[in-house]
């Protein structure tokens, strides 16, 4: 089950999810995969639910040259250019042409991730690699009692298995640490309201809860392609695991 896009009904949930993230959260998603994406030597990439451009931001300005990719309207608004409005299962871009396809965080909200990830495929060079983020059924296991992450069709437990049906060769990167510091009661709420839950759990939580409450952080970071990240380099995300949000 895909998670429901509600990016161009409620951006404002979407945007106090990310506040959240960048204010409590020891880890920086975006940054280790712009290094995984000089590692890779890419310099052409397709951000697929680019967003309003974490990614974008997070590159030097000697990086790669990025497309943003997205079905939100609102978001797009805001992504410096170039950008296409596409659905990741029909991409606009001709065959072959891309050194890396990145998908951070939004596989997920597609019933069916395989077409995109065929989509991915078709429009990457035979060394292109696909890059992509999800997070664990079992994330934020501290806040169990007020809001789980429900399955969906691509978590970080079943993502491996669903690369592998479209890619030679995939590489997981797990991650799985307490990377939240939530300090105060308005923490609490804001980071469970830009998960989706409803407003009143989040009241909840953040009456009963004592802060600090130190949230761990689970998921993995893929690097699929037609040939493997080799098994002797350093793990990518080692030094400052990244962390997510839905």
């Amino acid at each position: 089950m895909g998670v429901p896009c509600d990016y161009d009904t409620d951006p404002d949930r979407y945007r106090l999810g990310v506040r959240s993230a960048r204010a409590h959260t020891a880890a920086d998603l975006y940054g280790q995969v712009a290094r995984l994406l000089g590692e890779l030597g890419a310099r052409t990439v397709l951000d697929v639910g680019c967003a309003d451009g974490p990614l974008r931001a997070a590159l030097s300005g000697s990086g790669p040259w990025l497309v943003g990719v997205d079905v939100s309207a609102v978001l797009l608004r805001d992504h410096p250019a170039p950008v296409v409005r596409a659905d990741a299962a029909r991409l606009p871009i001709r065959d072959g042409v891309l050194d890396a396809v990145t998908a951070l965080n939004v596989l997920y909200h597609l019933a069916d991730p395989v077409p995109a990830l065929r989509e991915a495929r078709r429009v990457l060079h035979s060394d292109g690699h696909l890059v992509a983020a999800t997070i664990a059924r079992t994330d934020s296991p501290e806040l169990s009692a007020y809001w789980s992450r429900p399955a969906t069709s691509f978590d970080a437990e079943d993502a491996p298995g669903l690369l592998a049906r479209v890619f030679d060769s995939v590489a997981v990167f797990p991650w799985d640490a307490p990377l939240v510091t939530l300090p105060d009661a308005a923490a609490v709420r804001d980071y469970l309201v830009g998960r989706r839950a409803p407003l009143a759990t989040a009241l909840a939580a953040a009456r009963e809860l004592r802060a600090p409450v130190d949230v761990t952080k689970r998921g993995a970071v893929l690097v699929a392609g037609g040939r493997p990240w080799p098994t002797s380099r350093h793990h990518p995300f080692k030094a400052g695991r990244p962390g997510g949000t839905c």
